[in-house]
């Protein structure tokens, strides 16, 4: 493959990273074009993920700016770091997807976006919940179709639920504002307390009291060996018939399996997804003309009690504009100051 890719304006090359895009989407284009006015680095985009087959585009490349779904792993971060990359600046706050382990032993600093807009990924998990309840999926298609009857749509007041939050940072906090709006009783779990949950009225609970009170879960954990199937089996076995689960965090906190056998047996009510564990093969791709490959995720989107989004949650305009802005930031500090402070590393076992 030939290294070439569309710059954005001359720079001085003594001063900024040449940087390239990995995953690329068209309406990312226009904030990294227009924020990168006040940076200046040389940019370039390549739409597909970065894996195997792409890595080559990266030689003689300082800076690889990638995605949730692009592939950093062992064999991938060797390719980089022999072709001249020394920063992988993640436009994520998830990391999960990086061997850090390689990272280290090859000198590669990476950086991520801590933060961006957890009003979008809380405002998300609160449309899943609500659309399930009143069944907002089901009555659109009926409705287009002239069928006005209400059989199969009846939902329940969310005033009065508990509510349990899993991982109540940024994010967390902001979904138990809404749901506090909504007269929720509010349950929350975290290694960290956070003040302002407390104020809202949150009891930090332990897992299995969380599970066994809620009317509804809401995760907005990281994926860490601790998280990985956090909902799994037996945890399902401990919560409320009819239980309602919304994930917005990362795909691999649910046990898709387990999920799926309690969704036939009734013992889940409904399902909100915004992530899936082997989601990097599927999402923010276009495979209406294909036959879907997954046979779970296949069989999810049979269920009727079930909404999948494609990994939207962050996609607003405020929420795209901070991560570039941070990506951009984090990209200069590192060629200035030597570190971001949004690194991550096994020693700092940064989470988010």
């Amino acid at each position: 493959m030939e290294n070439s890719y569309l710059y954005t304006q001359p720079v001085n090359l003594q001063k900024n990273m040449k940087t390239i895009v990995f995953s690329a989407e068209s309406y990312e284009r226009p904030f990294f074009e227009r924020i990168n006015a006040a940076y200046g680095h040389d940019l370039g985009f390549i739409e597909a993920q970065l894996n195997a087959d792409t890595v080559s585009l990266a030689k003689g490349i300082d800076c690889v700016c990638a995605f949730v779904n692009d592939r950093l792993n062992a064999e991938i971060l060797e390719k980089l770091s022999e072709g001249g990359t020394r920063l992988i600046a993640l436009r994520s706050a998830g990391f999960n997807h990086v061997d850090l382990e390689a990272a280290e032993r090859l000198g590669l600093q990476v950086v991520r976006v801590p933060a961006y807009s957890p009003h979008a990924v809380a405002e998300h998990a609160i449309c899943l919940m609500m659309s399930l309840n009143r069944k907002v999926h089901r009555a659109y298609n009926r409705v287009r179709e002239g069928n006005f009857q209400l059989h199969g749509l009846m939902g329940f007041d969310v005033h009065g639920k508990t509510v349990g939050i899993v991982g109540t940072g940024k994010i967390g906090e902001c979904a138990a504002t809404i749901l506090k709006g909504f007269g929720c009783r509010l349950l929350g779990f975290d290694p960290y307390v956070n003040p302002a949950c407390q104020a809202l009225g949150m009891e930090y609970v332990d897992l299995k009291t969380l599970f066994a009170e809620s009317d509804i879960i809401s995760l907005h954990c990281p994926l860490t060996p601790d998280t990985k199937h956090l909902i799994d089996a037996e945890a399902i076995a401990t919560m409320k018939d009819g239980v309602q689960i919304l994930n917005t965090s990362r795909g691999a906190v649910v046990d898709t399996a387990a999920v799926i056998e309690a969704l036939k047996k009734g013992k889940i009510g409904s399902v909100g997804l915004d992530v899936y564990e082997e989601e990097g093969d599927f999402f923010f791709r276009n495979l209406s003309n294909t036959v879907l490959q997954d046979d779970q995720l296949a069989r999810l989107l049979t269920f009727p009690n079930v909404i999948i989004t494609g990994h939207q949650a962050f996609f607003t305009e405020e929420a795209l504009h901070g991560i570039v802005d941070t990506t951009l930031a984090n990209i200069q500090k590192v060629e200035r100051d030597g570190k971001s402070g949004n690194e991550v590393s096994i020693q700092k076992h940064v989470v988010g």
